[in-house]
């Protein structure tokens, strides 16, 4: 059976257990907190040297990490990856923008506001970039949005999957979605998708 390392409410961890509930795939869900210290045990640094989560393996043991690699991987013949070979670059284009210019802001802000942890490294110069370069990955999407339903065609791809995961909890960073009214239809009609489950299931 699959395994995913992962934290519960992170959600570069929810990606791939979004994909899978969707796929209705089967798999164990194994809790793996950065927060708590585990991810930099020498157990878990011999799966994965880099000692961050999602950690995926698969059936005969081998490990993938990275969560939008993961999306690729499990998604590869279904519905969520495009066969035409421009909406498959499309969808590449938007897993890339979301880890270079939307999660370091969007879920890098959230956690600085919600996690006390990091409580110390919310300065306000830090708080003062995050939101205008969250903000910016937010307008990049509404423009986008504006006039299409998903992020790489008429259907829903790994794209959305990979955006949603953050975006929807946006509000929990101060972002303010309201003014975002194409991000936020979007998101509803991701939720609509069937399949779904919420960030906090676990199978």
């Amino acid at each position: 059976m699959i395994r995913i390392y992962g934290m519960t409410e992170s959600g570069n961890c929810y990606k791939p257990r979004l994909l899978l509930a969707k796929l209705d795939l089967p798999f164990e869900h194994v809790e793996v907190s950065s927060r708590s210290g585990a991810t930099r045990s020498a157990n878990y640094l011999a799966r994965n040297p880099n000692g961050m989560v999602p950690l995926l393996e698969i059936e005969d043991g081998r490990m993938l990490a990275e969560s939008n690699a993961m999306l690729l991987y499990l998604a590869e013949g279904t519905r969520f990856l495009p066969a035409d070979p421009y909406r498959r670059g499309l969808a590449y284009q938007w897993l890339f923008f979301e880890q270079y210019s939307h999660e370091p802001y969007i879920a890098v802000r959230k956690a600085l506001l919600t996690f006390p942890e990091r409580a110390k490294d919310a300065t306000p110069e830090r708080l003062a970039v995050t939101l205008e370069r969250g903000n910016k990955a937010l307008g990049v999407m509404e423009k986008h949005l504006a006039g299409n339903a998903f992020f790489a065609g008429d259907a829903m791809s790994v794209a959305d999957i990979a955006l949603y995961a953050y975006t929807h909890a946006a509000g929990e960073g101060g972002f303010d979605l309201a003014a975002y009214p194409a991000v936020s239809t979007w998101l509803k009609r991701v939720r609509a998708d069937p399949g779904h489950v919420s960030i906090d299931w676990l199978p």
